[in-house]
């Protein structure tokens, strides 16, 4: 069968390459990646019959995205069967509702289902070929759930997934590209963005922006880029195609600096303040150890040496920290019974005052600081705080004390920094000291 149809020349090669078990295509509002890759599995579904799987979050959301775009396809190539007759016409593909499908004249079968019904995904077998759309909203889990429907004894298995990158703390971005807590790389998100195309493993990347669709009117990339002036994170997403903070930085002051560097600019100072701070943890989250040093005069804060573990009981947590014990740490008061064991350890520590309002407070005061310098050495401070934003409520504000994580580092710092405030220096006695780390 020979199908003519126009395509955007950016999508050319991706249509008939199917030489990666995994195709991830992300990318600007109107890049036409969605068209293409149902266009694709059309395509493959006509010259194989195959079964393939259309997944997002949401069931009913099918109905006027994906179900409604493949069945715009169809029609527009001339496939649709519509003769009301028991046998589908050669060639020719018959959408179905109740559930959505699409039924093809050689067997093919493409099934639409929704992440929010998983008991009907058990029932399924023989998939593959699966496309996870949106797949940023889909959770973790249910990717992973997917790969192992993802099952077939002769035929070779793909999955497409594409989506409109959203926040580095993504799985999507964790999973495709970097993940810092697990010391996990794969791919710098800038090589494809400057490469478009890039090829890892059994992996196959695209990216694609507004300008890469040909079909789309100039009035409609003119509306994306004026988000620059207003939405700049939306702006990033949608126009760009690009990962990125989502929402308002807390520290937007905060570098990194090598460790090196860091700890010469220390060294000069004339008159270092030395702090140090710990939060407990507990099973699930994690001790966070971190050592500051602040230059009072520029009012600059320094990070430059971590602990962050969890999983510990406190005698393994004071025998972590034992090479820390002659210095003064200020730690989380709301565990007096582990501040009594560390005592007893002799370690120097001292419960930081909490009080209502507190976290909103500390919040506000490292804010304060121009600048807030950490050493390349403190992996886990920066993955929690270069880009940790402020939570919003249901009205879209931003809440003042709640982030998009759980920093512990964040809360470490607060407690080191318990009895000092950035605006003036309140009777510290501060003599010239050398830092050795």
């Amino acid at each position: 069968m020979e199908i003519n149809k126009e395509v955007n020349p950016r999508f050319e090669d991706f249509l008939f390459d199917w030489n990666q078990k995994f195709q991830f295509l992300m990318g600007g509002y109107g890049s036409s990646k969605s068209y293409h890759v149902a266009l694709k599995i059309i395509l493959k579904l006509l010259s194989e019959k195959r079964k393939a799987l259309v997944i997002r979050e949401v069931y009913d959301t099918h109905k006027d995205s994906t179900f409604s775009l493949f069945t715009e396809i169809i029609e527009d190539l001339g496939l649709l069967d519509d003769s009301g007759r028991r046998k589908i016409a050669k060639g020719k593909i018959r959408p179905k509702e109740s559930p959505y499908e699409l039924r093809f004249s050689n067997g093919s079968r493409i099934i639409f289902k929704g992440m929010d019904k998983p008991a009907k995904l058990k029932s399924i077998n023989n998939v593959s070929l699966i496309w996870l759309e949106e797949c940023s909203e889909v959770k973790y889990e249910g990717f992973k759930e997917l790969i192992g429907r993802l099952r077939h004894p002769t035929l070779k298995l793909h999955m497409i997934l594409s989506t409109n990158p959203i926040g580095e703390d993504n799985w999507t971005y964790l999973h495709f590209f970097k993940d810092e807590e697990n010391e996990r790389f794969v791919l710098d998100d800038n090589d494809l963005y400057e490469q478009g195309t890039v090829i890892v493993g059994d992996t196959y990347y695209h990216h694609s922006t507004a300008d890469d669709n040909l079909f789309l009117p100039e009035s409609y990339i003119e509306q994306l880029d004026e988000l620059k002036e207003y939405d700049p994170d939306l702006h990033r997403v949608a126009r760009l195609g690009r990962y990125g903070v989502n929402g308002i930085r807390v520290l937007p002051q905060f570098e990194v600096k090598p460790h090196k560097l860091v700890m010469e600019a220390i060294n000069k100072m004339e008159k270092p303040l030395l702090k140090n701070g710990l939060d407990f943890g507990f099973v699930e989250s994690y001790n966070a150890f971190v050592r500051m040093a602040i230059d009072h005069e520029r009012k600059y804060l320094y990070i430059f040496d971590q602990y962050y573990k969890r999983g510990l009981t406190d005698v393994e947590l004071a025998d972590d920290l034992d090479s820390y014990k002659k210095l003064i740490i200020k730690a989380d008061s709301a565990e007096p019974k582990t501040i009594a064991y560390f005592r007893q350890r002799r370690f120097r520590v001292i419960g930081a005052k909490k009080g209502p309002g507190s976290r909103l407070q500390n919040t506000k005061k490292v804010k304060r600081f121009k600048k807030i310098i950490c050493s390349d050495a403190c992996p886990d401070v920066i993955r929690e705080l270069k880009n940790l934003t402020f939570a919003k409520d249901k009205n879209g504000k931003i809440i003042e004390d709640e982030f998009n994580i759980d920093p512990h580092t964040f809360s470490a710092i607060w407690y080191g920094l318990d009895d000092y405030e950035v605006a003036s220096l309140k009777g510290h006695g501060v003599t010239r000291k050398k830092v050795v780390t």
